[in-house]
């Protein structure tokens, strides 16, 4: 893939002229005479078009395919703002402006360069630099496509967040990502704490040059190899940012209630019959779990007829098999695959239909052998294609009603160049729509008939849009303390990038796990307990009970907090359906002005109220940085300490740093072993204070309200729960309202 980056390929666009304006959308010509919009597209939100429908405002003309794909993309693409439109001059040079409430873009002509404004100050400006461009297009030539480029000037320590997923920093500054590239695990938004966003409305290949030697270390480069420019500049904060993005993209389906209880996986060569036993052993040890997620190779495939046939080497009752589950209160996640082997004798018969992706002679493209199909070559479903969306579709649904509850599937592969769908799809758009496709079609399967749409697809693959199915599955990581600190890093950097929940394996049945030491195992089930998801391996090495009776008795105790903490952890994510913020949240992501709180980066809140410090290298004592602006509770003494400040704490292995945020309060279930055992009409035990509560909490459901009136606090819907106030506050019952006030 060509990562270079050619200025001389871009005509540098020059100047502007006004068409026509209105409230929402300015109109303009430029020097070459294409035409450019920009939007007031909604508060903090100003949106760039240039060539194509977007940027006229009617019905497409060029291939239906891409406006298709580019609306699925845009969950709202209306505009909703409004903004003016002022002419300027800008270093002598005729300008506009057009002004957002507190916020503006300036474009500057002679070359057509933006700087966007927070609050007056300029927060994203074009680059100076003339071996850049600062805003360039080139037209399609013969094979090459069309494609644009710009140029932003980065402060010397600027750092730059979101883009996808990382293991290595959460800081992307000085990468170069491309966005279908599998490897690159990328995600199209990228943020500054100095308080923009950039997001490019497309499904073809975008490369983000952020800040590298190689090319210029002082600019945020954008290679758009797209014909049309479809760019969003966001401005506020960063969790505005987050909020108005998955506003635009989309926001995320409901995962249920079973998911966020912890998930067993299945030993790798491990039968049905033997994880089913591992699974009853958990019951009998007293470690809660919910859900059994099975191995690969894929349950079913298509073999003698175009159906799904259960894979009868191992599943020879799959009815059988499913009840041996049900019957320990174990929802099953099963493994599927949109790809067909080039042994299945319906191979060629699918291939004569047109069902499966072709290569430029017309053929099926055969693939390599991957875990989901035994290492077996196989061609792939071309989603593209309606009546194989529909028949993938409908079918996984039939497995559902088998029993199933759930299913996973990886299908993010690299795709090679001369791939064709049936839609005209072919290269990096393909390589990009192909795993939002397959995600799309099973999380339509699993939500058939549920209002509000809830259901569950395990899957690793990161695309556009990947926020609106729950949920992201987890990173394979050594088994080390470096693996460990891998893993949360990746949960935080998918966070930035704006998917709500991931989930964390504790450890890895893929790597030597000799590695993994009774301490560091339970550093890392502690993590995963203060985690939107987690998930145990079966591998009789990486079992609770694999270290020892001590060991096993600290997992009870963690696993039934962690049972205790569900109704809050989904709360967390109901509220990302309303704006946008991960469970998991960065220090740089909930705290943007407080730089001393970046440079800690693996801390992290688990919602608006709790900060959790995760212990990543071996021994007691643990550094901790808590943010200012709040003061914070520490959930294992009481005790409160005044924010922007750093301790030093000794902690065993049955406890972790974690802080209440002063003005917020904690909901708790009661103790379970699954979530099967919740009482749906008093899923809430008790409540913790950390300090004079002002905010509502976040709880499932979210019935709890809170409101202040002189000096004391008011809250309703806490009838019948134990309410544990801090240090200095009284509690006073009346009726359905409780009234927290300063003890005298």
């Amino acid at each position: 893939m060509p990562l270079q980056f050619d200025s001389s390929r871009y005509q540098r666009l020059e100047s502007l002229s006004l068409q026509t304006s209105n409230p929402v959308a300015f109109s303009f010509t430029t020097d070459g005479g294409q035409a450019l919009l920009i939007e007031a597209h909604a508060p903090g939100v100003f949106r760039v078009c240039i060539g194509g429908p977007a940027a006229t405002g009617q019905p497409g003309t060029g291939m239906a395919t891409r406006a298709a794909a580019l609306h699925d993309l845009l969950a709202r693409a209306e505009a909703i703002g409004e903004g003016t439109l002022e002419e300027v001059t800008v270093d002598g040079r005729p300008g506009f402006k057009i002004l957002q409430g507190e916020h503006a873009l300036e474009i500057a002509t002679q070359p057509l360069r933006f700087t966007l404004y927070r609050k007056d100050v300029p927060v994203l400006v074009s680059s100076p630099d003339p071996a850049l461009t600062t805003l360039g297009m080139q037209a399609a030539d013969g094979d090459r496509p069309g494609a644009f480029a710009l140029a932003f000037t980065l402060d010397p320590h600027e750092a730059l967040y979101g883009l996808g997923e990382s293991t290595v920093a959460l800081d992307r500054r000085c990468e170069t990502v491309v966005t279908d590239d599998p490897v690159a695990r990328a995600l199209p938004l990228c943020w500054s704490p100095r308080g923009w966003g950039v997001y490019v409305n497309t499904v073809e290949r975008v490369v983000h040059h952020l800040g590298t030697d190689e090319l210029s270390p002082d600019n945020y480069v954008l290679a758009i190899e797209d014909g049309q420019l479809d760019l969003f500049l966001f401005v506020g904060e960063p969790v505005e940012i987050l909020n108005q993005y998955t506003q635009i993209t989309g926001r995320a389906g409901q995962p249920t209630l079973w998911s966020m209880g912890t998930w067993l996986h299945q030993a790798k060569g491990a039968s049905p019959a033997d994880v089913a036993e591992v699974a009853a052993q958990m019951r009998a040890r007293g470690i809660g779990f919910d859900a059994v997620s099975l191995d690969t190779p894929a349950g079913w495939e298509i073999k003698a007829k175009l159906a799904f046939e259960w894979d009868a080497t191992r599943f020879p009752d799959p009815r059988q098999a499913l009840a041996a589950f049900k019957a320990v209160d174990a929802r099953v996640c099963a493994p599927g695959f949109p790809g067909v082997t080039t042994q299945s004798p319906m191979f060629a018969e699918l291939e004569d239909k047109g069902w499966l992706l072709t290569n430029d002679n017309g053929n099926a493209q055969v693939f390599a052998g991957v875990p989901a199909t035994n290492g077996l070559e196989f061609g792939l479903l071309d989603l593209t294609h309606k009546d194989v969306w529909t028949f993938w579709r409908d079918k996984h649904r039939a497995i559902l009603d088998e029993g199933v509850d759930a299913i996973a599937c990886d299908v993010e592969i690299d795709i090679p160049d001369d791939v064709t769908a049936r839609n005209g799809d072919t290269g990096a758009r393909l390589r990009t729509v192909y795993p939002m496709l397959a995600k799309r079609c099973l999380f339509e399967a699993a939500s058939w008939n549920k209002t509000p749409a809830e259901g569950v697809v395990w899957s690793h693959d990161v695309f556009p849009t990947g926020q609106r199915v729950p949920l992201q599955a987890s990173t394979d990581v050594p088994n080390t303390w470096e693996g460990l600190a891998e893993s949360i890093r990746a949960a935080l950097t998918v966070g930035m990038s704006g998917l709500p929940s991931h989930a964390h394996d504790i450890g890895s049945q893929d790597h030597p796990i000799d590695t993994m030491t009774p301490e560091l195992y339970l550093r890392w089930l502690a993590a995963g307990v203060f985690s939107s998801h987690f998930r145990f391996h079966g591998t009789p090495g990486l079992l609770p009970w694999a270290f020892g009776d001590e060991v096993l008795q600290q997992a009870q105790t963690w696993m039934q907090f962690r049972y205790r903490l569900i109704p809050y952890v989904l709360g967390a994510i109901e509220d990302a359906a309303r704006t946008g913020l991960p469970v998991q949240r960065s220090m740089a992501l909930a705290f943007p002005d407080d730089t001393e709180a970046h440079y800690h980066e693996l801390q992290y809140l688990l919602g608006p109220a709790l900060l959790v410090v995760p212990a990543v290298q071996p021994g007691k004592e643990m550094r901790v940085y808590l943010p200012k602006g709040d003061a914070w509770w520490d959930l294992n003494t009481g005790w409160r300490y005044e924010g922007g400040t750093t301790w030093t704490f000794e902690c065993d292995t049955d406890r972790l740093p974690v802080f209440g945020r002063e003005g917020h309060m904690l909901c708790l279930g009661p103790t379970a072993h699954h979530t099967g055992e919740f009482n749906s009409a008093r899923i809430l035990d008790e409540v913790w204070l950390f300090g004079m509560p002002v905010h509502n909490p976040v709880v499932m459901r979210n019935k709890i309200r809170v409101m202040q009136m002189q000096g004391s606090s008011y809250a309703k819907g806490l009838e019948g729960l134990k309410i544990l106030p801090s240090e200095g506050l009284e509690v006073k019952r009346r009726g359905a309202e409780v009234r927290i006030s300063r003890a005298r």
